[in-house]
């Protein structure tokens, strides 16, 4: 193959890329050999996290000094924010609350849902369905969030080959079996039912002639159970559950109104949330019957100064929520950091190379073109193994904007499936780099770990029940699930499964509240208390709605 289409690289690069070009057929000659680099075992993969995996540094990490979870060790970022006052307007009207004793609704509704994302669409869907009225407050706009970010597809254990025990136990190898057991069994029973769902609803799920799914491999699973839309599959997703949600009058989306703070009655039970019109902060006090939390993550706090792939408003509104209301959190200190994020070019930092590039056979190399890790290990360890080789062995290759990385070898990909897969499985992508002048079937792309998800957050039970009556929640601001690590395309199936179960008991928790109480936030007077105590000055509060860029102050 002629080097012209590498000349679109700066100097600087070209070289190293020309190294990977010239190392591709003696790889794929030991590929279809079946030789190469080997999965790690079980004891290698444990030393190279501990050493590597930037979960493991311990000057980036502060110690909680109040709340549910008092002496956990978290991310210096997500401790600031948990022990920071409530903003000026939540505190306005607690000043206001402790004179009247209550707080007047604006609003009203069954169920309130706080989150437009993935998980909250699914619960408005199932609560609506079943009766209920229901009021979705986002951030942004419906649908701004991490599920349309998603580009890789969703495990499901419906082939002949598969089971949802064998699923089961790749979620549960995948996180170092720190996952719950009751919230995995639910993840994997009821995924073959989650995919018809979707199906019926209209989505356009990637197929043979035959009308047969198709299925890739992930990292980690022993199974092909990955169904995927192309390499834009959370849009599809969305699209869908967009469309659906269109056709139920019982549900009222209001956008750009963040939940600031959650509502309480005397017996601690959610009764609601105070939103935040934007622009302007106007406050909307909601009175509802039960409430489902689906925030999303927290990826827009950079931890540790990693680039992230989660959409503006994932600033971890609530785990705030829920920490001051007294809910437990779990698994924080584990995030995951997707290994293949954009270096090159600079301007796409943050945009995923998907797992699925390597499900197809792309392969990771170092700036020799030598293949370093094998390349559908489970995403914490590819990752450790991309930081060791460019901080430890000095084999990244260096871009001109300072960042280094390592080779993702796509052209690979047509050469082992046939001309036009690439184009076929990954148009999203391929058109996104075409733009920029470079054509990803015939050079490789430059790619470093970047802040992916949070494998972390609000303790459930398998019927998306919290520790306070009332609450709900589902999708990432929730913990359990994938413990301290996820296996690729269980975050897609977590939004759907737990969404529907978070939205299904809080229907039925709606039913049975007989008469409606005042709204309140008595809550809040127990976590002042432990703020001042630990002498936590006020000034600094949260949740902080959009990332601070710049010289643009945070909102």
């Amino acid at each position: 193959m002629s080097s012209g289409p590498l000349n679109l690289f700066p100097e600087m690069l070209r070289d190293s890329a020309r190294m990977v070009q010239r190392t591709r057929e003696s790889r794929l000659s030991r590929r279809r050999m079946g030789e190469g680099v080997e999965a790690l075992s079980l004891s290698d993969r444990r030393a190279l996290l501990e050493e590597f995996h930037p979960d493991h540094r311990l000057d980036g990490r502060g110690v909680l000094q109040v709340g549910p979870s008092k002496g956990a060790s978290l991310p210096f970022e997500l401790v600031e924010l948990l022990q920071s006052w409530p903003r000026p307007l939540v505190m306005d009207l607690y000043g206001a609350c402790r004179e009247s004793g209550s707080l007047t609704a604006g609003m009203t509704t069954d169920v309130l849902v706080i989150g437009g994302g993935g998980a909250g669409t699914a619960a408005a869907i199932v609560a609506a369905e079943a009766g209920a009225r229901v009021l979705v407050a986002t951030k942004l706009r419906l649908g701004d969030s991490n599920t349309v970010m998603a580009e890789g597809g969703m495990q499901v254990a419906d082939h002949e080959c598969d089971s949802p025990a064998q699923h089961y136990l790749d979620v549960m190898g995948g996180g170092h079996f720190t996952s719950d057991p009751d919230l995995v069994e639910a993840l994997v029973t009821e995924g073959p039912g989650v995919l018809r769902w979707m199906e019926e609803l209209g989505m356009l799920f990637d197929k043979y002639p035959t009308g047969r799914m198709k299925v890739r491999h992930g990292g980690g699973t022993s199974r092909k159970r990955l169904h995927a839309a192309g390499d834009v599959t959370g849009l599809e997703m969305m699209r869908v559950l967009k469309d659906r949600m269109e056709c139920l009058d019982r549900i009222q989306v209001i956008p750009f109104a963040p939940a600031v703070e959650l509502l309480t009655d005397e017996n601690g039970r959610a009764v609601g949330a105070i939103l935040e019109q934007l622009p302007g902060g106007k406050p909307l006090i909601v009175a509802a019957k039960a409430v489902v939390l689906a925030t999303g993550g927290f990826g827009r706090l950079h931890l540790n100064g990693f680039p992230t792939s989660n959409h503006h408003g994932a600033m971890a509104d609530g785990l705030v929520l829920a920490y001051r209301a007294g809910v437990p959190l779990r698994d924080l200190n584990h995030c995951q950091y997707h290994p293949t994020g954009v270096v090159f070019p600079e301007k796409l930092n943050g945009l995923l190379l998907t797992e699925k590039f390597r499900g197809l056979g792309a392969q990771l190399l170092n700036r020799h073109g030598d293949e370093f890790v094998f390349s559908l290990e489970p995403r914490d360890v590819t990752t450790a193994a991309i930081i060791r080789e460019c901080s430890e062995f000095g084999n990244g290759a260096k871009a001109p904007g300072g960042g280094v990385g390592v080779w993702l070898d796509i052209p690979m990909i047509d050469q082992i499936h046939g001309l036009g897969t690439i184009e076929r499985e990954f148009p999203g992508r391929f058109k996104e780099y075409l733009r920029m002048g470079l054509d990803i079937r015939q050079v490789p792309l430059l790619a470093y770990p970047t802040l992916h998800y949070q494998n972390g957050g609000v303790v459930i039970q398998p019927n998306g029940g919290t520790d306070m009556p009332g609450l709900f929640a589902a999708g990432e601001v929730t913990g359990g699930v994938h413990g301290r690590n996820r296996l690729m395309g269980n975050a897609l199936l977590e939004i759907l499964v737990f969404g529907r179960r978070a939205g299904a008991s809080a229907v039925a928790f709606a039913k049975g509240v007989k008469q409606a109480q005042e709204p309140g936030l008595g809550h809040l007077e127990a976590y002042l208390e432990q703020l001042e105590s630990a002498g936590m000055q006020p000034g600094r509060s949260s949740p902080r709605l959009l990332p601070a860029y710049g010289s643009v102050r945070p909102i």
